[in-house]
């Protein structure tokens, strides 16, 4: 299998695997989009790591089998292209993408797709698209500028060029830079922490931040209003307020 999916400590890793580079071919689009949408189900997974391995996190599309596809062919494989890639961004749980080697064209658009990104001190990003007459078509266009604001993102779709570690971090592009042996192992631990606490409130926390960036902020407020009247509801809320006025802030064990 080019991705799967493994569950330890409440951490569901998706592992790409398809050496040498990762590059992510129809059949591995297809298959990310068939795991997240597995690790959006499975109550056992309550935050997720992407990871391509030691060496490379993904470098891009597979540019050979792109080659040989026409208009007519991209036009029936766009959506499919954008839905594999939105599915991770979909999931309804805590994601952080482990980074380490290139992450460029569709391997960048993957890691926009996480919460939070975790790189290693050798990691170059970027999206190539424009030197090879395209631009972006997994949602580089639309979730760069979101990140790191619209001239920044202009710049690396414009010039198609790569930055390191240090600039990504810079730019907000990255949200942490360790060093490349520990990329995997700090994602986890972030990833772990999150999957001990309330799994409906991370949820209800995630759709709103990311619902009010993709709308106005009336409707934004809206949403935040219903998910924050709603969690008065569940079990966790009242884990966390009893916790909090029995032992002090931050001591709730989280069902």
């Amino acid at each position: 299998m080019t991705v799967n999916l493994e569950v330890a400590e409440g951490v569901g890793t998706l592992r790409l695997d398809r050496p040498p580079m990762n590059a992510l071919d129809v059949a591995t689009q297809d298959r990310l989009k068939e795991l997240a949408e597995e690790a959006t189900r499975r109550d056992d997974v309550r935050a997720v790591v992407i990871y391509g391995g030691e060496r490379v996190f993904a470098a891009g599309a597979d540019i050979k089998e792109m080659q040989n596809m026409d208009h007519t062919a991209m036009v029936l494989r766009a959506r499919g292209l954008q839905d594999s890639f939105t599915a991770v961004a979909r999931i309804p749980k805590p994601v952080v993408a482990a980074i380490t080697g290139y992450a460029l064209g569709g391997g960048c658009e993957l890691a926009l797709c996480a919460d939070f990104r975790i790189a290693a001190d050798n990691a170059k990003l970027g999206q190539p698209e424009i030197l090879l007459g395209l631009i972006p078509g997994a949602g580089g266009t639309q979730r760069l500028p979101r990140l790191v604001g619209p001239s920044k993102a202009k710049d690396l779709i414009f010039t198609g060029r790569q930055v390191k570690a240090d600039e990504a971090l810079a730019i907000g592009l990255v949200d942490r830079v360790v060093p490349a042996a520990e990329v995997y192992e700090q994602a986890h631990a972030w990833a772990a922490k999150l999957a001990k606490g309330p799994a409906i409130a991370l949820r209800a926390a995630k759709e709103s931040v990311d619902t009010g960036l993709e709308t106005d902020i009336d409707t934004g407020l809206a949403v935040e209003r219903n998910w924050f009247a709603g969690l008065f509801a569940t079990e966790d809320r009242e884990t966390g307020m009893r916790s909090f006025v029995e032992e002090g802030p931050g001591k709730a064990k989280f069902r």
